[in-house]
């Protein structure tokens, strides 16, 4: 039980004697079963996001992800799309990837063994009671993830562990485990595919639960979306053209003037640039917040609901 995620399953013997169609179909299955491993999670999920909000909230708490092999990479990737989506400041953010980032000679397998690097690495980082270390291995044996995440527990940081394997020493070394039960893959071991996957899904829902109970999202819309091309500056046109409720002209000329969504919609509703800086500080970045605020002033922006 303990080796589930490396076990070599009897009904996948001879798969590559088998067709193309089959091949593909019990891949398709394998994935399902990826997904389906994180419904009896959800429960931990919402604890966990409850107790990362709770740190997070105050402002000044960092997210630390950290992980080994193809697990590594997958929680940088959800890493690094925090602040492309919800506008979560690079200050607060770390990974620690086991091997470092530069991945252009691809994935460092022999540096998940490493504890003491995972140890010294995270220590660098100073952590303390407002930040969250979350430590993602299939197997939950990664000395280099373990490492991390037990040093940075140690020193008072909400450690949140997510692994495929019942007991495993990840699991054990956090605040709150959040189990994906994926079992043996289709190709034995290779914990890129239905444990991956329950991996990626389960950190697009903490990661999106999590930044949106901190308000970084207007009711469905990621307002901190940057126009950093033809398509994302589109994009924040038609967010703002709802969030203030205008045409797509005053919409264009307002992103053109206050240069991102919270602003534009603020400078709609007139407020001085100045007047949109001091709201959205005190806010917190919270565009709901600021445009009660605001309307409490009896200068209400239009807000949908």
């Amino acid at each position: 039980m303990s080796r589930e995620t490396e076990g070599a399953a009897q009904r996948f013997r001879g798969l590559d004697t088998w067709s193309t169609a089959d091949i593909l179909e019990t891949l398709w299955a394998s994935q399902s079963r990826g997904v389906a491993a994180c419904l009896p999670a959800l429960p931990e999920l919402e604890r966990v996001v409850g107790a990362a909000h709770e740190r997070l909230a105050q402002g000044t708490g960092r997210l630390i992800y950290t992980g080994a092999g193809s697990s590594g990479v997958l929680a940088a990737l959800d890493a690094l799309e925090l602040q492309a989506t919800f506008g979560w400041s690079s200050s607060r953010l770390a990974i620690l990837l086991a091997g470092g980032l530069d991945l252009a000679q691809g994935i460092n397998g022999g540096a998940e063994d490493d504890g003491a690097a995972g140890r010294e690495r995270v220590t660098a980082l100073r952590p303390g009671p407002s930040d969250v270390v979350l430590g993602v291995s299939a197997s939950g044996r990664s000395a280099f993830t373990v490492g991390v995440l037990s040093e940075g527990r140690r020193h008072g940081a909400l450690a949140v562990a997510m692994a495929s394997v019942e007991d495993s020493p990840l699991l054990e070394a956090a605040d709150h485990a959040v189990l994906l039960r994926t079992g043996a893959e289709v190709i034995a071991g290779s914990t890129r595919l239905s444990a991956g996957t329950a991996q990626k899904v389960a950190l697009n829902l903490f990661s999106t639960a999590l930044m949106t109970r901190l308000g970084f999202v207007f009711d469905n819309l990621m307002f901190h979306v940057r126009p950093e091309n033809a398509k994302l500056r589109q994009r924040c046109i038609s967010i703002i053209a709802h969030i203030a409720q205008v045409g797509e002209q005053a919409a264009t000329e307002a992103l053109a003037l206050h240069g991102d969504i919270p602003r534009a919609v603020l400078g709609l509703g007139g407020c001085s640039p100045a007047e949109a800086d001091a709201i959205l500080a005190r806010s917190g970045g919270n565009l709901r917040t600021a445009l009660q605020e605001r309307a409490s002033q009896g200068k209400a922006v239009s807000c949908p609901r």
